[in-house]
């Protein structure tokens, strides 16, 4: 064979260039406001920032639903709740429908997920899996394989991520996806050894809504069981007194020894100062920023990982979490709400080499747009039924400032014993955001532009006839083209007429 031949070998590969793989790093309630690279006050995460630094970080990207098992759902499906069946935490994941994992296996790609996976079936469309069964255990935790059940010791976060990383190492030659579903920092909040030094004599900045009275907001807000005052619990879930379930002696040991003088001390700020909101807050924020230092940890190790195998330059790389959560603001903790700290989601996409560089994505995006993305990645079309949109141009820069002009949001969950929040149907524009909570016939609209806190509900005399109609008719317009329970559309069509009636 000739020089001509070895040539034309060394054209064509730069021709037909190889499918990226792709690494998905999934946390679990990681709220922006807990991540440097959006301008956080509470934690430093320099391995998530390096992330935006080298690609692109989404400032307006949502969780539809905001709650875990629902967005995993979503996430798999490119499909809302009332498509893929999975409305809440309670329901079964129907693992023979379509989802992205199974149309990249198709197109030649090695699958896994490793860590969280928080839908009661089995997974499908993995050639390998390790998850943890249901929350799963944050010290020496159990993992569900095809093989059974196994027991990991050490801290579920970097168990998690040395199983991803062999995974890795010992894969076959095509292309890869991974899915590495982090445990942290959901509650309750309990911190790896490594982490437990950190920020002890930190005082956190309060939220400006750390001490509202609710008049603001919906009637229910005030009710909710998530107040960090009344309702957090200083043993299960600030670990006052208190040592990790499945912990070993010897973990147990060490734990204490750095915890106790912590302990005393939230102790005597509470007698001193007699403010259990202020007191709570400092020591849940404490716990969630240690978690959060963990996960970063382990974006960093992952990074370091790819690069010296050589493998970074032909991988994407992105951090999301299931959705936002609250830390302090509306004096809560959790989820499940539309409003910005719990739907308003992370999102950072570090491009393979070549595909983009350092952005901010103003564009309205959505987790319904996953599966459309890491299939466009692949060179695959997406399905039909898929109901998202490819984020690549974006990534690329090359897309129109707006991918779309609208997200819809819809809480389900009306069986939760905990919480309490009100099953509700949203819209949020550029500016606006639209809540309609069915069960109580109450109706919520915030100007972002003006009050980014959403403190003041300026529905119905807040704002121009012209926006609430507007407003209006994008919710049931959204409604309809994602094909919701038609019940659910009548109804919300009733109120919406009666709203227009009365505006």
């Amino acid at each position: 064979m000739g020089p001509v031949f070895y040539l034309a070998a060394i054209a064509a590969s730069f021709a037909v260039p190889k499918p990226p793989n792709i690494v998905m790093i999934f946390s679990d309630d990681h709220a922006r406001q807990a991540i440097s690279c959006y301008g956080s006050r509470l934690v430093s995460t320099p391995n998530i920032d390096q992330l935006a630094k080298e690609g692109a970080r989404f400032d307006r990207h949502y969780t539809t639903n905001p709650l875990c098992a629902p967005s995993r759902a979503t996430l798999l499906t490119g499909r809302s709740s009332h498509s893929n069946g999975i409305r809440d935490n309670a329901s079964e994941f129907d693992g023979t429908q379509v989802t992205f994992p199974k149309l990249l296996q198709s197109a030649g790609y090695q699958t896994a997920v490793i860590g969280k996976w928080h839908l009661t079936s089995k997974p499908t469309g993995f050639d390998h899996w390790e998850v943890l069964p249901g929350q799963g255990s944050y010290y020496n935790p159990e993992f569900l394989t095809p093989r059974g059940s196994l027991v990991r010791h050490g801290y579920v976060t970097e168990v998690i991520t040395q199983r991803a990383l062999a995974w890795i190492a010992n894969r076959g030659p095509q292309p890869f996806f991974l899915l590495v579903g982090h445990k942290a920092p959901h509650r309750n909040w309990v911190p790896g050894l490594n982490q437990l030094h950190l920020f002890a004599d930190k005082t956190f900045p309060e939220p400006a809504t750390l001490r509202t009275d609710y008049d603001g907001l919906v009637s229910e807000a005030k009710n909710v069981h998530m107040r960090l005052d009344r309702d957090i619990r200083s043993a299960e879930d600030l670990m006052v007194d208190t040592v990790p379930p499945r912990a070993d002696k010897t973990q147990i040991q060490v734990w204490e020894r750095i915890m106790q003088p912590q302990d005393e001390e939230y102790k005597k700020s509470l007698a001193r100062s007699g403010d259990l909101l202020g007191t709570n807050y400092q020591r849940y924020v404490r716990e969630y920023t240690r978690c959060v230092a963990g996960v970063d940890e382990s974006v960093g190790e992952i990074l370091r990982f790819l690069r010296k195998y050589r493998l970074l330059d032909n991988t994407v790389v992105v951090y999301s979490s299931d959705q936002g959560f609250f830390i302090g603001e509306n004096g809560w903790y959790d989820k499940r709400w539309f409003y910005e700290p719990s739907a308003g989601t992370p999102l950072i996409v570090r491009p393979a080499s070549g595909l983009g560089h350092s952005r901010s994505v103003k564009s309205l995006t959505s987790n319904l747009d996953f599966a459309p993305t890491f299939l466009d990645l692949a060179g695959i079309k997406p399905p039909d039924t898929m109901q998202g949109r490819s984020l690549v141009p974006l990534v690329k820069g090359v897309a129109p400032s707006v991918n779309r002009d609208v997200v819809y949001g819809h809480f389900y969950e009306s069986n939760d014993p905990d919480h309490k929040v009100p099953r509700y149907v949203a819209v949020c524009t550029s500016r606006h955001k639209l809540i309609y909570y069915y069960d109580l016939q109450e109706w919520e609209l915030f100007d972002l532009a003006q009050d980014a806190a959403e403190t003041q509900n300026l529905w119905p005399d807040g704002v121009s006839r012209a926006v609430r109609v507007e407003l209006l008719n994008r919710l049931t317009s959204q409604q309809r083209v994602l094909r919701e329970d038609q019940a659910l559309i009548r109804q919300v069509e009733r109120a919406v007429q009666e709203a227009v009636k009365s505006s």
